[in-house]
């Protein structure tokens, strides 16, 4: 599949460019806020904070809100997850929260319980602009049905 083939490119890039890392094996419970990328491949409790990029790893165990500007889960999430850019939902990848980003993208195979919000770039009310979206596509097709 090539969706798979440049996940995993891209999964294996982001282990390389990573600045820090909580390595297979490791636990750490509290606060963790970063300026540059995270990956997670062991156990984390707590918050999350970083404005870059944050990958949760196919071993990686997170309990915490996440807030960062791309998300990328290939392992298990409980909590919100909100991101500026994108999320990413590899296919081993499993999350029990919402999901707020411009941009989601998910595998066949995961697993979402939760509420997913794609914004789409958008910053204001996303219920009025659907809304507001749909009224003026019914007042246009009677205007040219007229």
């Amino acid at each position: 599949m090539i969706i798979a083939s440049i996940y995993k490119e891209r999964d294996m890039a982001s282990k390389d460019s990573m600045n820090s890392t909580i390595g297979s094996g490791s636990v750490f419970e509290g606060k963790f806020y970063i300026s540059g990328s995270l990956r997670i491949d062991g156990k984390f409790e707590g918050e999350i904070k970083t404005d870059e990029e944050l990958v949760v790893g196919v071993t990686g165990k997170v309990k915490t809100d996440i807030t960062a500007k791309s998300v990328v889960i290939a392992g298990t999430v409980i909590g919100n997850i909100r991101a500026e850019e994108g999320v990413q939902l590899l296919e081993t990848g499993k999350v029990l929260g919402d999901i707020t980003s411009p941009s989601v993208l998910m595998q066949k195979g995961v697993v979402v319980v939760g509420n997913v919000q794609i914004t789409g770039g958008h910053k204001k009310d996303l219920r009025k602009l659907v809304e507001d979206s749909y009224t003026g596509s019914a007042t246009l097709q009677k205007t040219e049905s007229a």
